[in-house]
């Protein structure tokens, strides 16, 4: 889901130089291929989107959310790649841990033509994760709503909705929708995680136990796996009767 728009981006990228082979030897040592060339120092749409995939790539996602901002400010407005830059650019925001560049950023993505059908969702889902980060529960729910017209399938659409009810209080609306996300992925680790939280929040530790046991089993080396066990130990032992 969140990789879907920044992926699009590889396309306007410059063409990759292959990988450094060794040809096979004929009349004398092999030969080596040159090693890939780095981005180019120049001021244009593909080189910033070349530094941005190198970041992402390290791991640097406030790196590539400004190279990718930079590559977007470089090329038209009217161009649809622009739109797809600043919402590359806006979802790096959110995994840097800044949602007030990532809400600009998806702003101007919304707001110009380019993205279509869940490209356009994503970008309204990483829009209200921004705002619940924010603490504009308000915003991230008319964003989220908005977006339910072009990727209602996606599991973590609904993942995200369920955590969202639980920040505004609504119980019934959460179990309803971690049970939409169970239903479209019901062996994933984090939405099982998540199915955890919800039966906690609602007062249904017997579910919560369920589900966060089933999220520890099912990858246990997972931030979720481990975050689940870790929510176990937290929970009540379980009275049992003996006969």
């Amino acid at each position: 889901m969140i990789v879907l728009i920044a992926a699009a981006m590889t396309a306007a990228a410059p063409a990759a130089v292959p990988p450094a082979v060794t040809a096979p030897a004929v009349t004398g040592p092999a030969v080596t291929a040159p090693a890939p060339a780095a981005c180019p120092d120049l001021v244009t749409t593909k080189a910033f989107i070349c530094r941005a995939l190198e970041a992402q790539k390290a791991g640097d996602s406030a790196a590539a959310a400004t190279a990718f901002e930079q590559a977007a400010q470089a090329g038209p407005e009217k161009d649809p790649a622009t739109a797809r830059m600043w919402a590359a650019s806006g979802n790096l925001w959110i995994a840097a841990g800044q949602p007030g560049k990532a809400a600009i950023a998806l702003d101007k993505a919304l707001a110009l033509p380019g993205l279509e059908a869940e490209q356009h969702g994503e970008a309204l889902l990483d829009r209200a994760r921004a705002a619940e980060a924010q603490n504009d529960l308000k915003t991230a729910r008319a964003k989220l709503t908005e977006a339910a017209a072009s990727i209602s399938a996606d599991p973590f659409y609904w993942y995200f909705s369920a955590a969202l009810f639980v920040r505004e209080g609504d119980a019934p609306g959460a179990r309803m929708a971690i049970g939409r996300a169970l239903t479209l992925a019901p062996s994933d680790p984090t939405i099982l995680f998540e199915a955890g939280h919800v039966m906690h929040f609602a007062g249904d530790d017997v579910k919560a136990r369920e589900y966060w046991t089933r999220a520890a089993s099912s990858d246990a080396d997972s931030p979720a796996g481990k975050a689940a066990r870790d929510a176990l130990n937290l929970l009540p032992v379980p009275i049992t009767v003996k006969q």
